[in-house]
């Protein structure tokens, strides 16, 4: 049986504040195999880590300059984080870039940052508007990409195919044995989001899913240990 990779959601979110340098320190400390996060680009191309697409206090991202963003604080009292800057924190792990929002004129400022990062060949990007990942993939073949989906499709992967992605990121109440069927034998892989549960997490892995993304890293390791242990016996 393959082990899933264990991601965790905006780092290990379900114990520190999303998208924050300590959620992401969390995450190392708890040797998630990867991290997923969520980027918008500033008016002048940087590239931060925050779901919203605005950051309270401070308006929408898509209208201020980095050094703006930067000023302003989350919940926990840190900056708002570069991507740069979680990249680095990370060091080599797989980081699955959820792309919000990304007007194309930046798109050379992303593949930037990927390029600089410690561990380039383990980063991938994804997002619900496939046409940011169909136009990345345009200009950038080699990189790895997926799309979220949240809604159960007849033909999963032929939506992937359109736009050149390898990856389903499926929302976990959305996952069965035969869409898992169907993806990976179209050679893709399947990613379920957001399992936290000890019981979900323990069906996913009966299905097969590649990859398990949650607010708990260490919580998605005590799911797949056993069914491990079992394989290894067998």
């Amino acid at each position: 049986m393959r082990r899933p990779v264990v991601i965790a959601h905006r780092g290990a979110s379900g114990y520190e504040y999303e998208n924050s340098r300590a959620a992401f320190r969390r995450a190392v400390m708890l040797d998630a195999d990867g991290v997923e996060l969520d980027v918008h680009a500033t008016s002048d191309g940087g590239i931060v880590v925050h779901h919203d697409a605005e950051i309270p206090g401070g308006g929408p991202i898509a209208q201020l300059t980095v050094a703006e963003a930067r000023k302003l604080r989350l919940r926990n009292g840190e900056t708002v984080p570069l991507l740069s800057e979680i990249l680095e924190l990370v060091g080599d792990r797989d980081v699955w870039v959820e792309v919000k929002s990304l007007p194309q004129r930046y798109d050379t400022a992303l593949f930037a940052i990927l390029d600089r990062g410690p561990a380039p060949d383990r980063y991938a990007v994804h997002s619900f508007d496939h046409r940011i990942v169909h136009r990345l993939g345009e200009e950038r073949p080699a990189l790895r990409r997926g799309i979220l989906l949240s809604a159960y499709l007849r033909d999963a992967v032929s939506v992937m195919r359109s736009v050149g992605a390898t990856t389903l990121w499926q929302e976990w109440q959305q996952v069965d044995q035969d869409l898992v069927n169907q993806v990976h034998q179209a050679g893709g892989t399947v990613i379920a989001w957001t399992v936290n549960e000890i019981g979900d997490l323990d069906r996913m892995v009966r299905l097969g899913v590649d990859g398990l993304c949650g607010n708990y890293p260490d919580r998605i390791r005590v799911a797949i240990a056993p069914r491990l242990d079992q394989a290894s016996r067998a």
